[in-house]
């Protein structure tokens, strides 16, 4: 409106104004008038200028004529105009006050008037300000809308069931009730608990609105759906509503209305009915989990529906539940998932649906535990290089790309995790990806990127010996074309760029030092783009309002009153990437790296503190320790003058980053440079200003527990969905606290019991977190801090004993396995390092060790790491803590107990000592005549066919050394290999023969 006006004169404004206020007075027709009268609202609302000056007095005048007016149909103008201004001015003030409960309290008795003005105005197409305010007023202030809750939502929802009305209205009403969904999900759980069903019921009805496409199955390009379509806002809300109102809540009218709609014979249900299960995953995550089996049954039924869009929505499901629910999807249902995606793969008619079947395999290979994958591997790469051998000939035919494009990405997800099982596959598949990457033209720039992409993880997988040769022909054809034509033709926010860079530090990870001559050619174009500055700019809200419907790539702060600063995000993820990619020159190269990482450091401070973006911030705090690694060459007075400018900056950005997550990296980071650089490194001024970080995030961390606890005591707190809503009241002050006791960790590491006075400054602190009114995660964080104070300073922790045996006892079966685990860990370092002191302890608590696990649920996926801590402390304490202990009555129950294979950190320590048993001959272990001796090389055989220890550990040479012993007895040998599954037996024979 403002635009349209600055366009006239000043003369042409004036007579608009007179004629606009002529036209309510003359017009006859009902529909007419209120539309005009709307424009005029809408128009003096625009001439009220920043400071409140209205530059059109002759409106108000006009207002009062019209409400003392003797024309009804005048008065019914006037207050219709006053109306929609003052909701609009209410909502405003009550955002401006959201913290001021007395202050809204005291409107309180125009909310009925407000939900009246918003009953007219749901209709109104040509003007839907007044409903955007309320829905701006829904996000704010919650609670100021307790009282009416239930007829807000009522009369949302009547707007959003009528099909007959605009989408963009109805859009907007549910957008109201989803947003207090979201920021009043318990309010609303209480107050209007009803409407729930017919809610979900019409949203899922709304993601049918999918129009018919003939041409869809076929399109090369794919762009992504307008996000105001009816079926994509419904998908979004149905998400959205999971996840504020919890899996208890939403996942039984989801459940009641899907099979119907999967039974329909309209192709839109069916796909519909998909599309939610795919949507409701993250929140209603405890939920579906238990229904899994049944899910995925039903879901696999419509990977072979004979509409294509269908067979999509179906793929869609197991693709975001194999990362929704990994790695239980995998575990369980591999054998049901893989031939199912690998049969879609062949819908050659459908290259929208074949291409969705390889996105779905990523989903599933990235969170695939190798040992899985690898069973299907020669049937994935066949199917695969069918796929590619095809579509790269089509490509050259008839210049189509999305499948070859997909099957590419596929490649590289497998190879990732299937690591040098993939050399097999290496020799028949690179010619096609060098070709691509080396001929491909600039308009097939994608998928050249992903081919890069895919050559370079090849590449990781199989190793420097296969790639070599290779990696170097690719880099020298990419940085030529670089030089040539790329570097001055790529923009800021091409996607090519990421790929680019990326390629080349995983080339560079795999050639090790032989990189280095490639260095000073590609730190360069790294440089710049982490150096990049993005656009900036500012914004009054009607030109926000404008710009957030018609692109999403802007992030906005608002700075009070009509100002809002603006940072254009695109290009932001490539700054990302560079300054990851620095940090992996700085790690792989190390010293041939130290010439640049002076520039490297003085570009990476100020983005500590990036605040726009957290992961600028992040990789900058990650890149820190690696630089100070790379310039111990240049000696320790080059490091030391480094590390006194890195460090005040470091310590300043942790003070004043608002985010707790990037805090928490930030504490991460110094966790590292502290032990790169070693006792000493932090003076007397760092290491006070350090503690008082501590002591500020440790207090604010318990005020914002504190208020969590008063929260609860409010009328909002509803007990029945406490469990539900458990992890949405845990904040990520919990992931900064995790990352302050790496620091602590690297501390005590380092500074040994030197670090006890300081540490005597937050005790109280930790104390209070083993407190039984604190939450869990207090619980397990300050176990881990004394776990790190035992293991590092040894018997000395007897001075800090009347700290933690006691909460360690009491923890030691705590209903969380995070709390369970932490303390398992505890007792097992008190045996290995607390000494003769805790001897008494550690024999009292073997019991309660050997208790855990032998539970019955003990090897749930949810206790598995508990377990395993419970298996390793029993054998550390029965190695180095046992006077007090009848070791030949322990050893047959924790014998038992064994593999441990996922807690890869206590593996070897279980597996040394039990090397020691086999090495002794200690009959209990071994039996009578040797009798155990195939289950402990099954045992052994697979902790190395699940990969659970890196084979150049010495632990790892000490079980293929007693697994090659049994050659010597070929009878054993059959004996237990007998007892070994196929795959087991090829492992067992790589072992005797190969490692």
């Amino acid at each position: 409106m403002n635009d349209f006006m600055l366009q006239l004169s000043f003369d042409d404004q004036n007579q608009l104004k007179e004629c606009l206020l002529l036209l309510v007075h003359a017009e006859t027709n009902d529909s007419l008038k209120k539309k005009v009268c709307d424009i005029v609202s809408e128009l003096a609302r625009n001439l009220v200028d920043d400071v409140g000056q209205n530059s059109w007095p002759e409106f108000l005048q006009f207002l009062f004529r019209c409400a003392n007016s003797t024309s009804p149909q005048l008065k019914e103008c006037s207050l219709r105009m006053f109306a929609a201004q003052a909701v609009r001015a209410i909502c405003s003030f009550i955002i401006a006050h959201e913290k001021e409960t007395t202050v809204q309290k005291h409107f309180q008795d125009l909310l009925p008037y407000i939900i009246q003005v918003l009953a007219e105005n749901m209709h109104q197409v040509d003007d839907d300000s007044v409903l955007k305010s309320f829905v701006d007023l829904c996000e704010s202030s919650p609670k100021y809308l307790r009282p009416e809750i239930a007829a807000v939502t009522e009369l949302c929802l009547k707007v959003f069931s009528n099909e007959d009305l605009e989408n963009d209205i109805r859009h907007l009403a549910l957008e109201v009730i989803v947003t207090l969904c979201e920021v009043g999900s318990v309010m609303m759980r209480k107050e209007s608990p009803s409407y729930i069903s017919t809610l979900i019921l019409c949203v899922l009805k709304m993601m049918t609105d999918v129009e018919e496409d003939e041409n869809w199955s076929f399109t090369d390009e794919i762009v992504d759906e307008d996000n105001d379509n009816n079926n994509v806002v419904a998908e979004s809300s149905i998400d959205r509503l999971a996840c504020g109102l919890g899996g208890k809540i939403v996942l039984p009218h989801i459940i009641s209305n899907i099979p119907a709609m999967l039974a329909n014979s309209d192709w839109r249900y069916r796909h519909a009915a998909l599309m939610a299960v795919s949507a409701v995953g993250e929140g209603c995550h405890k939920q579906m989990e238990a229904l899994l089996p049944e899910i995925i049954e039903g879901v696999l039924t419509f990977l072979q529906d004979q509409h294509p869009r269908v067979r999509y929505a179906a793929c869609n499901a197991i693709g975001q539940m194999s990362s929704d629910f990994a790695p239980t999807l995998q575990k369980k249902f591999h054998d049901k998932v893989v031939p199912a995606l690998l049969n879609l793969l062949d819908d050659n008619l459908n290259p929208r649906v074949q291409a969705h079947a390889g996105a779905a395999l990523v989903n599933f290979a990235e969170d695939c535990p190798k040992h899985i994958l690898v069973q299907y591997l020669n049937d994935i790469m066949v199917k695969l290089e069918s796929i590619l051998n095809a579509k790269f000939k089509e490509l050259l035919e008839r210049g189509t790309k999305l499948v070859l494009e997909q099957v590419v990405t596929t490649i590289a997800s497998v190879a990732d995790t299937a690591e040098e099982q993939f050399v097999t596959f290496y020799d028949r598949l690179i010619p096609h990806l060098k070709y691509i990457i080396e001929n491909a033209p600039p308009e097939l720039r994608q998928l050249r990127g992903k081919t890069l992409e895919c050559f370079s993880l090849i590449g990781l997988a199989v190793g420097r010996q296969k790639f070599a040769v290779d990696a170097r022909l690719i880099m020298d054809v990419l940085l030529k074309n670089y030089k040539e034509n790329e570097g001055k033709n790529i923009e800021d926010d091409d996607s090519y760029h990421t790929y680019l860079i990326s390629a080349w530090a995983r080339i560079c990870i795999v050639l090790g030092k032989d990189f280095q001559p490639y260095l000073p050619l590609v730190i360069g174009p790294v440089m710049k783009t982490a150096s990049m500055k993005p656009e900036v700019a500012l914004f009054d809200n009607e030109d926000l309002e404008d710009l957030d419907h018609a692109t999403s790539d802007w992030q906005f702060i608002s700075l009070g009153e009509q100002q809002n600063f603006g940072i254009r995000t695109a290009g932001l993820e490539d700054k990302v990437a560079a300054c990851e990619m620095l940090v992996c020159y700085a790690r792989e190269l190390k010293e041939g790296f130290a010439d640049y990482a002076e520039q490297v450091v003085r570009l990476m401070i100020p983005l500590l503190k990036f605040y726009f973006h957290d992961g600028v911030r992040t990789a900058a705090a990650q890149s820190l320790p690696h630089l100070l690694e790379s310039v111990r060459i240049k000696g320790p007075d080059y490091v030391k003058d480094m590390w006194n400018f890195i460090c005040p900056e470091l310590l300043s950005a942790i003070k004043g980053d608002p985010e707790n997550e990037v805090v928490g990296d930030l504490f991460h980071s110094l966790a590292k440079c502290i032990e790169v650089l070693g006792k000493g490194c932090l003076t007397e001024q760092w290491m006070d200003e350090l503690i008082s970080l501590f002591e500020k995030n440790l207090l604010e961390h318990f005020l914002e527990q504190e208020a969590v606890s008063e929260k609860r005591k409010e009328e909002d707190y509803d007990e029945s969905v406490e469990d539900d809503g458990d992890e949405n009241d845990e904040t990520d002050t919990s992931y900064k606290i995790s990352k302050l006791a790496d620091v602590i960790h690297s501390l005590f590491r380092t500074y040994n019991i030197d670090f006890y006075p300081y540490f005597d400054r937050v005790l109280p602190h930790f104390v209070k977190m083993l407190d039984p009114r604190q939450k869990w995660t207090d619980h397990q964080w300050g176990i881990c801090i004394f776990d790190d104070l035992i293991e590092f300073t040894g018997p000395h922790c007897k001075k800090y004993k009347d700290y933690f045996l006691a909460p360690f006892a009491n923890y030691l079966h705590d209903s969380q396995s995070e709390v369970r685990q932490a303390t398992c860990y505890g007792f097992g370092v008190l045996g290995l390092c607390g000494g003769e002191e805790f001897a008494g302890t550690c024999a009292s608590v073997v019991p309660n060790l050997l208790k855990i696990i032998s539970d019955s649920c003990s090897r749930n996926e949810e206790n598995e790491l508990a377990t395993e801590n419970a298996i390793s402390a029993i054998a550390k304490i029965l190695k180095y803590n046992s006077s007090h202990i009848n070791v030949d009555k322990v050893l047959p129950h924790w014998l038992q107990s064994l593999p441990v294979l996922e807690d890869t950190d206590e593996v070897p320590h279980v597996y040394d000592y039990l090397c020691d048993l086999i090495e002794r001959n200690h009959p209990t272990v071994l039996g009578i005549n040797n009798s155990n001796l195939p289950n402990l090389i099954a045992i052994m055989v697979e902790v190395f066919y699940k990969e659970a220890i890196k084979l150049d550990h010495v632990v790892a040479r000490r079980m293929i050394t007693i697994i090659r012993e049994i050659q010597r007895s070929p009878e054993v040998l059959e004996v237990c290999a007998s007892q070994l599954t196929p795959e087991k037996r090829i492992k067992l024979t790589e072992i005797l023969t190969t490692l």
